[in-house]
């Protein structure tokens, strides 16, 4: 189990709709139908997993890049102003995760704009506000992004789709940011705190937008469809269903070879983020990045280990960045409004 008070519905509900959520006018019924219980067990079960923080939302997970704008960035903090900066830096709305890291480069955030002049601004004001630079990583390939996690008994996690392979990802073109008429953007606003807990969630959020409720399920279809949604359904946070340990590993591979080599580590069943992102010189020389989370921090290294024997990494520099303090964690904002970040957490190291 991902936890030891999780019941037999719980982990199902956990294992079985990170992705592929009903999109149906009573959603909750149908898993029900799925899961061999009633709506009100699997609606129970739903709350008190959030209540707990294993899970943040039910909703929409919207592929990078593919509306607004969004860079993985980076500080190198002198540790005595690591709090202060890092609560600086969590006070933006635009920052929805906030993390320590064992580098010299020891606090890295993930930014996400509603247009790349916003990011720009937000970028600039942590600069002005912190008094040091940023380190700025735009994602450039991606090879695995979601998030899911197919909760293992072993205490690892796998990508939720390891069973099938991935397809690969063309190099990230700015040219395939889809612009948003204004329904579209509310509608995007409206589910960024995630769907409702109640048997007709759909319903809803179609009287709050004043739209139908066929017309917000066509609309998440239709995005689901082009790859605007990265996926729909359980966002789960992973400290809190065990898996206490991560880390970012980062490798300086040849640009001829680092897009083969991506697709590789992507489809590795401990990898749960793979992508491309530039080399910026002199002090940060990787551009092939990629994370493993596991119950320890020997299950995570022992990981580790195996995916640079199996895919032959051993000689191409590289750097492992295990968290430490988690400061902020939260779903992509697209708009000012965002509900209040957590205490920091200290991860086990």
């Amino acid at each position: 189990m991902p936890n030891a008070a999780a019941s037999p519905l719980e982990f199902r509900v956990l294992n079985e709709y990170q992705r592929g959520f009903p999109l149906c006018s009573a959603p909750f019924a149908r898993m029900a139908q799925e899961l061999g219980s009633t709506e009100a067990a699997v609606l129970a079960a739903c709350a008190r997993l959030q209540q707990e923080g294993r899970i943040s939302r039910v909703g929409a997970v919207f592929a990078p890049r593919r509306i607004g704008a969004s860079t993985l960035a980076a500080l190198s903090v002198a540790p005595e102003r690591l709090a202060e900066v890092a609560a600086t830096v969590s006070q933006f709305p635009e920052v929805n995760h906030n993390y320590e890291r064992e580098h010299h480069y020891n606090l890295w955030f993930v930014v996400t704009a509603s247009s790349a002049q916003r990011l720009a601004h937000v970028l600039a004001e942590i600069e002005a506000q912190c008094q040091l630079p940023v380190l700025r990583l735009p994602l450039q390939e991606e090879y695995h992004i979601d998030l899911g996690f197919r909760l293992e008994h072993n205490g690892t996690c796998a990508p939720a789709d390891a069973a099938t392979p991935k397809p690969a990802h063309a190099p990230v073109n700015l040219a395939n940011t889809v612009e948003l008429d204004a329904d579209e953007q509310a509608l995007v606003n409206a589910l960024q705190g995630g769907l409702p807990l109640v048997p007709q969630p759909y319903q809803q959020l179609a009287r709050q937008m004043h739209w139908t409720e066929q017309r917000v399920l066509e609309q998440l279809a239709s995005w689901l469809e082009l790859g605007i949604l990265k996926r729909f359904g359980i966002v789960v946070r992973h400290h809190e269903l065990g898996y206490t340990a991560n880390a970012m590993v980062v490798h300086d591979i040849p640009d001829a070879l680092v897009s083969e080599l991506g697709r590789q580590l992507g489809q590795h069943p401990g990898v749960t983020l793979c992508y491309r992102r530039p080399r910026v010189a002199p002090d940060w020389p990787y551009n092939l990045f990629c994370m493993v989370h596991g119950r320890d921090r020997n299950v995570v290294e022992q990981q580790i280990a195996e995916l640079r024997a199996r895919h032959a990494l051993q000689d191409y520099p590289h750097a492992v960045l295990f968290s430490r303090t988690r400061y902020k964690q939260q779903g992509a904002y697209y708009a000012n409004a965002a509900p209040a970040d957590p205490q920091p957490n200290t991860l086990a190291a």
